[in-house]
């Protein structure tokens, strides 16, 4: 019974590695199926998005420095205005009403400065007789000093009345601008965006001056305030290019041109990011303050140069493909370079970076991979601009590996299956042509 089992466990064991060998052979002379794309010739544009918002480039906002009752306005919502023109008016009815107080106090103690210089005279006219007398020996030295003294302090009352009186002058001068305070003026031409007031309304002008009216100065030139991540704000410089979209006109673009770059971070939720002025042209007033802007700064261009997908750069050959790799590209003393290419999984500088330009792509030339060197420039994320190198318009370039698993499975018939049927699944059993679809394995991950 011992010698039966251990004969079908040898026998299920000979059948398994049998199937395994099978498998693997069938994988292993299969050629891997490249997925390649044609380098093409156009613009490449790298750019910077962000968002942003609408602004007029001046806006002015028009309070009061007196506190009262709207009693009229003169303006309304995208009402035109004009500088000097009345917007408004406050009820001025208890300024007018200090105003004649102050005038009525400025009469009275004008009339005192009267009285004072009246006085004034009078005893300087009883100084000089008391002179007189004294020097005849009339009257004593006492009198003559109370006559002195009476007029220095006629001189001080007069002194005291003529100050009251210009306080009481400024006083009115104060009240008078505060009646003109009740009539609100346009300080520019512009157009009225915002009204927070009504008539009957009534405002109180206490530590701040409440906003009554946001005039927008010019809105035939407008500015988007955008915010740059920190990580792109090195690549802003004034003088830019910029094109964006809003919603309210989602066929239309709009183009600008970046002015500033504010130097104040603006953090939120620990993210630093910083404010970039762009001027934009509004001749047809389409667009209109705080209005959203879909913001795409163009940082670097390159006209109708040969371009290849991001992922011809990333590709790498593996262990598996060495043997397809030409004999002209095979690893030779102090060859450096083709050393590194043929080394799979080997740290490259290929597609790291706009700084480090050096790259290399692969072709395929009668079955066998080719490295082409070149030099990379701009990229857009998609595509990357060749500036320097061997590779032609309309070369097909390598762009990853398609799904080896996909294929076996299509491919490879169970040997346990009568008539070498296929495994369950079906499939045609033609293994991937070059160029066709699947999932890239050299696209790098």
């Amino acid at each position: 019974m011992k010698k039966r089992v251990l004969l079908v466990l040898l026998a299920v064991t000979v059948v398994s590695a049998s199937v395994a060998a099978y498998y693997r052979k069938a994988a292993g002379d299969k050629m891997p199926q490249f997925v390649t794309a044609a380098a093409s010739r156009g613009d490449v544009v790298e750019t910077v998005e962000a968002t942003g918002k609408l602004q007029a480039v001046t806006t002015v906002q028009v309070g009061t420095q007196f506190s009262g009752t709207i009693q009229s306005l003169g303006a309304d919502f995208n009402s035109q205005v004009h500088k000097g023109e009345v917007i408004a008016r406050l009820d001025p009815s208890v300024v007018q009403a200090q105003v004649e107080q102050a005038q009525a106090t400025v009469v009275r103690l004008q009339s005192d400065v009267e009285r004072a210089r009246i006085d004034v005279d009078d005893t300087q006219n009883k100084l000089r007789r008391a002179h007189e007398l004294f020097a005849r020996g009339l009257i004593p030295a006492a009198d003559q000093e109370a006559a002195e003294t009476a007029a220095r302090q006629a001189e001080a009352s007069l002194k005291a009345a003529q100050a009251q009186v210009t306080q009481a002058v400024a006083s009115l001068n104060q009240n008078r601008v505060n009646l003109s305070h009740t009539i609100i003026t346009a300080p520019v031409d512009g157009i009225v965006i915002s009204r927070s007031v009504d008539v009957g309304q009534t405002v109180a002008a206490s530590m701040s001056a409440p906003t009554l009216f946001e005039i927008a100065k010019d809105l035939t030139r407008m500015q988007v305030n955008a915010s740059i991540d920190e990580a792109d704000i090195g690549q802003i410089k004034a003088g830019q290019r910029v094109t964006f979209r809003v919603d309210a006109y989602p066929k239309d673009t709009f183009h600008g041109m970046v002015s500033q770059v504010r130097l104040d971070p603006v953090v939120a939720q620990n993210v630093v990011s910083y404010v970039t002025i762009i001027d934009v042209p509004n001749p047809e007033l389409k667009l209109k303050p705080g209005m959203t802007a879909n913001v795409t700064v163009e940082v670097a261009r390159a006209d109708n140069v040969v371009r290849v997908p991001n992922a011809a750069l990333r590709f790498r050959p593996t262990e598996e493909m060495l043997p397809q790799i030409a004999r002209s590209a095979q690893p030779r003393p102090n060859d450096a370079g083709t050393a590194d290419a043929a080394r799979p999984n080997r740290p490259s500088r290929e597609g790291r970076g706009r700084d480090e330009s050096i790259a290399r792509v692969w072709t395929l030339q009668n079955g066998q991979l080719h490295p082409v060197r070149v030099r990379t420039g701009v990229s857009d994320g998609t595509v990357t601009a060749i500036v320097d190198g061997e590779l032609t318009e309309s070369t097909q370039v390598i762009t990853g590996v398609a799904s080896a698993n996909a294929a076996a499975r299509q491919s490879t018939s169970s040997p346990l299956l009568p008539f070498g049927g296929r495994r369950p699944g079906g499939g045609t059993g033609g293994a991937t042509r070059q160029g066709g679809t699947g999932r890239a394995q050299g696209a790098g991950r």
